[in-house]
């Protein structure tokens, strides 16, 4: 189970249209707490918000509740969210009682492709770079990412970059809230956000592009960009509200960019504060907070702070040494399967650690001002 957020809930409909036995009409059975159902000829707009009537409940089919029902082994794709959403009903969308009650569920955090994404082969990079290259090989991606989205050609400004879809999920109300006050108090950092999604979101964004020279907003999809921004941004954000694992960090990562995320999911699974990355706590479920904009304004400028300093020299060659490739977690996956073919492989697993495990042992080397634990 990737997101607990899609689930395949539907109006009822009789088990013999889907070739199943009508006694299967249990297994699907769910009554939830939403006052709609929305479809592609029906869709929610934006700002809609819904209420049930006081004591009203929708019966529904749910298809991922089924698949809970009749699996061997439930797993998602990080320690941490499989944490968060037994644990709530909120960050289990309402089956966070079905996951306990058919045996719980385990994480196995994802890898990444390190064949699309790798500084030492990346096709739209002018020059390549491993990790014993990075600065000299960020220099340059830097200089090509100002020069493409227009931002001034300045070495010594730290840019933060964004890539991804814009919604609420991915924390990008926040962020746009966030920016603007972080370019007051950083005068010299960059902004580059690339994306598409909510129609709102990107008038948004391409107001923010007009604001101020050190911001650019690019609102199309475009590959080579977001190579770009892998390469040559000094930070990467990540501020979403729930995060099953997410690639975008480990993207990052790979790259020697230094990612600031938001402490949910699958990024405390994989960012270590202070190490190969900056924490800017876990920000509201449900909406758009004052407390989460400072936390993030604030975490940014004390990354900011130690942008150019031995400091961040370190978090950058630290990101880029690690393994984040399939080889680990696709040794996890082996161990499991082990487990329920053979009854074997127990404590293999046990032996394949996070990205945040393997650094435990590693010396935190900065103590961030303002940033929520």
């Amino acid at each position: 189970m990737h997101n607990i957020a899609f689930q395949g809930r539907f109006w009822p409909t009789p088990m013999g249209e889907l070739g199943l036995p009508e006694s299967a009409s249990n297994d699907f059975f769910f009554e939830d707490s939403q006052g709609k159902m929305y479809d592609e000829r029906s869709p929610k707009k934006d700002g809609q918000v819904d209420s049930t009537p006081l004591g009203k409940k929708f019966q529904k089919d749910n298809w991922m509740k089924a698949a809970f029902i009749n699996s061997d082994r439930n797993i998602t794709v990080s320690m941490n969210y499989a944490k968060e959403i037994a644990g709530s009903a909120s960050k289990g969308v309402e089956l966070n009682t079905i996951i306990n009650a058919t045996g719980g569920i385990e994480g196995i955090v994802n890898g990444m492709d390190p064949t699309e994404w790798n500084p030492t082969t990346d096709k739209f990079l002018d020059i390549t770079y491993d990790k014993n290259t990075v600065a000299m090989g960020k220099a340059a991606a830097k200089q090509a990412l100002q020069a493409e989205v227009g931002l001034p050609l300045d070495p010594s400004a730290p840019i933060f970059g964004y890539i991804g879809r814009l919604e609420e999920q991915k924390g990008c109300d926040i962020m746009m809230e966030a920016m603007p006050k972080l370019l007051r108090q950083v005068p010299n950092a960059q902004v580059v956000i690339l994306g598409t999604g909510k129609k709102s979101m990107e008038k948004t964004l391409e107001r923010l592009d007009e604001l101020s020279p050190n911001m650019a907003g690019v609102v199309k999809f475009s590959n080579p960009i977001a190579h770009y921004i892998t390469a040559g941004a000094d930070f990467l954000m990540v501020p979403s509200r729930f995060e099953p694992c997410g690639l975008i960090q480990l993207h990052a990562m790979q790259y020697g960019t230094v990612p600031i995320v938001a402490s949910t999911g699958g990024l405390v699974d994989t960012v270590k504060e202070g190490v190969t990355g900056f924490h800017m706590g876990a920000m509201d479920p449900d909406g758009l907070k004052a407390d989460d904009v400072d936390a993030m304004v604030d975490t940014c400028a004390a990354a900011a702070a130690v942008y150019g300093t031995p400091t961040y020299s370190k978090m950058s060659s630290t990101c880029i040494g690690q393994d984040l490739s399939w080889r680990k977690p696709a040794a996890k996956w082996e161990a499991v399967l082990e487990e329920m073919m053979y009854n074997s492989g127990y404590g293999k697993k046990n032996t394949v650690v996070t990205p945040k495990e393997n650094l435990e042992g590693a010396r935190t080397t900065i103590v961030s001002q303002g940033v929520r634990a």
